[in-house]
């Protein structure tokens, strides 16, 4: 069975069916050997909130050190996004797995009219999932209610209903008692319920099972959010009995502070954590579309929020802030109360009546006539993509555009953002003739670039493109659900005729037309990513401990005396670090690192060169700059909340690196659908978080990150696909020098320096904009080597 197979048997499942209970869900979880057993479970109910105390959990729990699984819903682009461990998705292979294991018993229950629905078979996968990967604690999200949904087919060990209100009355009841009563059937055995619930909802459960109130004064566990840190995050304590912690959260409101307590409190109950990991955790909690704010400028903000209460919740959210016009692009399922979330919002100057790609979603005409008397002007559009570029462009400076009504909107809208433009290929030719002549450029025959798109927008640039001469191919095998794969192939003159014409095609597509322009147009990086060659990033190890260097520079005047030798030998960076990444390398005190690191940087930043602090420690990073870094090199990948915010601050540059764990853990690992794919939607995610803080694109620098949780050959994949990460509009750089990735490439004990040599050239040829590397010298010549080979015609191939 191929993933695309398994992927279309798992959403042609029913959604609803009229039988109730966990029964089905227990028999598939039997046939599968109880894969539940082998773990401890969390359970998260709620009407609103338990989205986000779910995540805030499991961060917590991977805080602490943990292997956390994570079932959540809906994703917004895929159900793999739904199931996760250590915040990987589930990969493709694993469902198809799956699959083939479950469909005889899916089978058997069919024949005897108890065919399971999307959302049973979707728990079983997760905990499935979670069993293979040994984790030891998985957080579950309720679906619906508490009783009778899948998820309540395990046996919890800690429990939380985060709020009630009116929600699914033809299931749950028609009152909020019974929707309590109901959802408090998560509450485990031998521990009391957690619950953010109050008044009449409260004293329910509290008639059912014990409890630990997080709320106001009069609760178990104080929240309160004590003002904002910055635009994009707040600041929160929390009081328990014996224990208080202060926060940031990305997660905004007093409402999420409430829920951090929640997830607090049943981290506790699950494990013995310090206030100080819990305060980690909350912090470094991330869940995109809600209140999501992906601009400042003007003030963009996305939200999931689909009931009257989360909306009320979010106006309050939007009235902290100060703007002149609120613009607002709004869709809605037709069976949610759309017209009592439009009542809810502040007085709105556009709305743009919007539909997303789902059939269920409400009309246009239907949610405009909600809109009258709410908004001084109403639109009906279509398209959640071409509302959100309406609403954008429509917005001043000072304006604030909201995107809300629900997740599946928020998902279209977010492409804005988050979607790529890869460049896959290029084919060449020379000019008429058979030979480019001496010192002309060959004519560019062909160029071919991949972008996902959602279906009719994929469906209008087919027909856009091929009017243009040009060929598009779309396809949804291995894809989410809801995208399309589209690649296209064209030459220059027809790519700028497509250009245009996407501009006012609709659909969102003028914005893909700016994408299609940046990827065509050449690439060009402030100094000193502006060279013809490759830059030069000089390793510079003060430690006693690192892999081939460790000791050598551990003293000042040594340390030193390298960098000017680096300098001297072709070096445009020097990279120095306090603190090794190597496999089982002992962890560094903030304290000591500063020591060894702010010396050395003092002395080599009065050198003519520039200088880059290799930390993923945000103290330390904030005392490098100030001591005259340039550049923040972080391995890590921002897993310290802090660090965006301190080079932010001192408007300096940053390297992110994609990376499971710094130090390197031999023992984690990840299993990758494409490595390349992988790493640059991960990556993808970690520039939209820098973005938010308020660093500049043109000031970040990107490492695929070579031997931080990959293999040998899916970092040799990395390099020899480099040319993709173009994609991130940002420099590319290859840390590779002489690591364990060459160990294969001769004999033991042998010298790595000629395959990293190779590997630089590979790198170079690849549009790698810099290298990270220990003998400068060498990898210099092969750069310039590589830059006058490129820089001389050729008969190049044809297509």
């Amino acid at each position: 069975m191929e993933y695309h197979e398994s992927a279309d048997y798992l959403q042609s499942l029913q959604r609803r069916r009229p039988k109730l209970g966990t029964d089905t869900t227990a028999r598939m979880l039997a046939h599968l050997g109880d894969p539940d057993n082998s773990f401890d479970s969390v359970q998260i109910a709620g009407s609103n909130g338990k989205g986000s105390t779910a995540q805030m959990t499991e961060s917590v729990l991977r805080a602490a050190g943990l292997d956390v699984g994570l079932f959540t819903s809906p994703g917004l682009n895929s159900f793999r996004e739904q199931v996760t461990v250590n915040g990987g998705r589930i990969p493709k292979e694993r469902v198809t797995e799956f699959v083939e294991q479950i469909e005889p018993c899916i089978d058997r229950l069919a024949a005897e009219d108890d065919k399971p629905t999307h959302f049973e078979v979707l728990t079983a996968l997760a905990l499935y999932h979670f069993d293979v990967e040994d984790v030891d604690v998985a957080v579950l999200e309720v679906g619906i209610g508490g009783r009778y949904d899948a998820t309540s087919a395990v046996d919890p060990v800690a429990s939380a209903v985060t709020s009630i209100s009116l929600e699914h009355t033809d299931l749950l009841g028609d009152t909020v008692e019974k929707i309590a009563r109901d959802k408090a059937q998560v509450a485990p055995r031998d521990a009391p319920l957690v619950t953010g619930t109050t008044g009449a909802a409260l004293d329910a459960i509290e008639g059912i099972t014990d409890t630990i109130t997080v709320g106001g004064e009069a609760a178990d566990v104080t929240a309160v959010e004590n003002g904002m840190r910055s635009a994009v995050e707040n600041r929160i304590a929390l009081t328990g009995p014996d224990w208080a912690l202060e926060s940031n959260l990305k997660l905004l409101g007093q409402h999420q502070a409430e829920n951090a307590g929640v997830a607090a409190t049943l981290a506790r109950q699950l494990i013995d954590v310090d206030t100080e990991t819990v305060s980690e955790g909350l912090r470094a909690a991330t869940l995109p579309g809600r209140f999501e704010i992906r601009s400042t400028d003007p003030m963009v903000v996305l939200d999931g929020s689909h009931n009257p209460g989360a909306m009320e919740t979010l106006t309050t959210l939007i009235e902290r802030y100060e703007y002149d016009d609120l613009h607002v692009v709004f869709a809605a399922m037709q069976d949610k109360e759309y017209e009592r979330m439009i009542a809810t919002l502040p007085a709105v100057e556009t709305a743009f009546a919007a539909r997303p790609e789902v059939d269920r979603a409400a009309s246009t005409g239907s949610l405009a006539a909600a809109f009258e008397g709410q908004a001084a002007e109403v639109q009906q559009v279509e398209s959640v993509p071409e509302a959100t570029e309406r609403a954008v462009a429509t917005a001043g400076a000072d304006d604030f555009v909201l995107v809300a009504g629900s997740l599946y909107a928020v998902a279209e809208a977010r492409d804005r953002w988050s979607r790529l433009v890869v460049p896959t290929e290029t084919l060449q030719q020379p000019s008429a003739g058979g030979t480019a002549g001496s010192g002309s450029e060959p004519e560019i025959h062909q160029q071919m670039l991949s972008v996902t798109l959602r279906r009719d927008q994929a469906r209008v640039l087919e027909q856009e493109l091929e009017d243009c001469g040009g060929t598009c191919t779309c396809s949804t095998v291995r894809m989410p659900e809801k995208l399309v794969d589209t690649t296209l192939s064209g030459t220059p003159r027809q790519f700028q005729r497509l250009i245009g014409r996407l501009a006012s095609a609709g659909l969102g597509l003028g914005r893909l037309a700016t994408q299609l322009d940046g990827a065509l147009s050449d690439r060009s990086f402030p100094p000193p990513f502006d060279r013809k060659e490759a830059a030069v990033m000089g390793i510079l190890n003060v430690t006693p401990d690192s892999f081939y260097d460790g000791g050598e520079y551990n003293r000042r005047d040594l340390a030193v005396s390298h960098a000017e030798q680096m300098i001297q030998s072709g070096a445009d960076i020097v990279d120095i670090g306090g603190e090794s990444t190597r496999p089982g390398a002992d962890p560094v005190a903030v304290e000591t690192e500063i020591d060894r690191v702010v010396p050395v940087i003092e002395a080599v930043s009065s050198l003519d060169t520039t200088v880059s602090v290799d930390t993923r420690k945000a103290a330390v990073a904030d005392a490098a700059l100030d001591a005259g870094a340039d550049i923040v090199n972080d391995v890590s990948g921002l897993s310290d909340p802090e660090m965006r915010f301190v080079v932010a601050d001192h408007d300096a540059s940053i390297v992110l690196m994609h990376s499971l764990s710094a130090p390197v853990d031999p023992g984690r690992t990840v299993t990758y659908d494409d490595v390349v794919d992988d790493v640059l939607r991960d990556l993808t995610e970690q520039l939209l978080l820098a973005e938010q803080a308020g660093i500049d694109r043109e000031q970040i620098i990107v490492d695929p990150g070579c031997g931080f949780g990959k293999n040998a050959a899916e970092s040799f994949e990395l390099v020899d696909r480099l040319h993709e990460f173009h994609a991130l509009g940002c420099p590319v750089l290859v840390g590779h020098s002489r690591k364990s990735m060459f160990a294969d490439m001769s004999d033991a004990g042998a010298d790595r320096l000629p395959p990293t040599l190779a590997t630089t050239a590979l790198a170079a040829e690849r549009g790698a904009d810099a290298v990270r590397v220990h003998d400068v010298s060498e990898n210099n010549a092969v750069l310039k080597t590589v830059s006058a080979t490129a820089s001389r015609p050729s008969q190049l191939r044809q297509q």
